[in-house]
């Protein structure tokens, strides 16, 4: 048996599929004074803007090549590549408003989750597959563990179900809360 894993839920994670895919600006050439290497100087407590040059937030944190975005009243995790640096600040290719609708968005949008669904991270790459359907959670079995999420942990992505973990992240935290997956036995 093993132990329910909480994941960090809300908002700022379950926006972050949709806005991986449209973090760059549109033209290259309205970012203020845009670095050509991206993510360069994301660190927490970094200023961000957006391509005007207007306010967006801060950088909150800060691993994995994932940053946590908060604008004041959400926060998005977002990959570092999505920040160019400018002359005084980040820039990230949407407004604080934009972001504000698409949290709201994702949070007001029912998830349809049955088992078998592929689960990814905000990137795409395969975290595991969905085993049972509960009212207390979801169980997701990776190839090496398995675990019992809350059903607020889920987004829809582009191709399917996403959560806010790497696959490495999901085994380290479902193995860390005993959710070791057993070894088939040869009969």
């Amino acid at each position: 048996m093993f132990r329910k894993l909480i994941l960090m839920s809300g908002a700022a994670l379950l926006a972050a599929p949709a806005l991986a895919q449209t973090a760059a600006p549109a033209d290259a050439t309205a970012a203020p004074a845009a670095a050509a290497t991206p993510g360069a100087g994301v660190v927490a407590g970094a200023k961000v803007v957006d391509t005007a040059g207007a306010d967006v937030g801060t950088i909150e944190s800060i691993a994995n090549g994932t940053a946590v975005l908060s604008t004041g009243a959400a926060k998005v995790s977002v990959p570092a590549t999505s920040f160019a640096k400018g002359p005084t600040a980040l820039v990230f290719g949407m407004t604080k408003a934009d972001i504000e609708a698409k949290v709201a968005q994702a949070t007001s949008a029912p998830v349809e989750i049955t088992v078998g669904a592929v689960v990814s991270d905000p990137s795409g790459a395969k975290v595991g597959t969905v085993k049972e359907v509960a009212a207390d959670g979801v169980t997701v079995a990776s190839e090496t563990a398995m675990a019992k999420l809350p059903k607020a942990s889920f987004a829809k992505g582009a191709s399917g179900l996403v959560i806010a973990m790497t696959p490495a992240q999901f085994d380290a935290a479902a193995k860390a809360a005993g959710g070791t997956k057993p070894t088939p036995s040869a009969s």
